[in-house]
């Protein structure tokens, strides 16, 4: 059987690890041993900080509507359950762009929710005392017969 030389795919291989650890500290960059390990581990960490950037986003976006709509007298918490009532599917990016790129449109948002949120809150307290003497009165009727 002829001899089998492998120098150049091991050559490319060095190559290739050696560029993938350029600017890596210390010997990761230079040995082929702890550069083929420096490689895997940002690989993993790459892809736990890909998923893990989503949150960072989302959070980022809260404190951005929680400060916009403080000016407007509300609380984050509050603005989100006033959104879901009234049925307003606004995501949370789409919102916080609004807040800091056109604070007219946003404000107006709050506005709407507000109204609806005290028309609600009018209605409820009308039918609240009205359904309690109702069921009150034929409670009392029973217990006399």
């Amino acid at each position: 059987m002829p001899r089998v030389k492998r120098a150049k795919i091991h050559l490319k291989k060095r190559r290739a690890i050696r560029k993938a650890t350029k600017g890596y500290r210390w010997g990761r960059k230079k040995t082929i041993r702890l550069g083929k390990t420096a490689i895997l581990k940002a690989g993993q960490h790459a892809l736990h900080d890909r998923r893990k950037k989503k949150g960072v986003f989302r959070r980022l976006w809260q404190i951005r509507i929680n400060a916009a709509v403080r000016e407007h007298g509300l609380t984050y918490s509050k603005f989100i359950k006033a959104l879901k009532d009234n049925k307003i599917e606004i995501d949370r990016k789409i919102l916080a762009d609004l807040a800091v790129n056109n604070p007219e449109i946003f404000s107006a948002i709050v506005k709407k929710v507000k109204n609806d949120k005290n028309d609600k809150s009018e209605a409820k307290k009308e039918t609240k005392p009205a359904a309690k003497k109702a069921s009150a009165k034929p409670k009392s009727e029973t217990a006399k017969k």
